[in-house]
């Protein structure tokens, strides 16, 4: 349960570090930022999975790049949803796809990094 609390913790943090770095990615606060995780990773297991499915041999033939669209798609289409998150570009929702992975990327490390010590 606290793991799971970190994730969402971490992933929230992962969303106000991006609305710094990319342009048209805002989230006016960390209430905000929380809940939009709770969204995001809503849609990504319902929506999200539906259309990497679909697009499983582009994504195969891209080497996976295609995915990060799909990642953009679902980050823009819960900034309908959620007050205080707003992705105003698609420009944006891709660049912010792209930091959150590489962010996501760099968190998976220093949590394996801890189980190793």
């Amino acid at each position: 349960m606290v793991r799971l609390f970190l994730h969402w913790i971490l992933n929230a943090v992962a969303l106000l570090v991006v609305s710094h770095i990319v342009q048209g990615f805002i989230i006016s606060g960390i209430v905000s930022a929380l809940i939009a995780v709770i969204v995001i990773g809503l849609l990504n297991a319902t929506l999200g999975l539906f259309l990497k499915l679909i697009t499983l041999p582009l994504g195969i033939l891209t080497f996976g790049l295609f995915f990060l669209v799909i990642n953009a798609v679902i980050l823009k289409f819960s900034s309908v949803f959620v007050p205080g998150f707003a992705v105003t570009t698609w420009t944006a929702a891709f660049l912010g796809a792209l930091v959150l992975a590489l962010l996501h990327i760099l968190f998976g490390f220093f949590d394996k990094s801890k189980k190793l010590a």
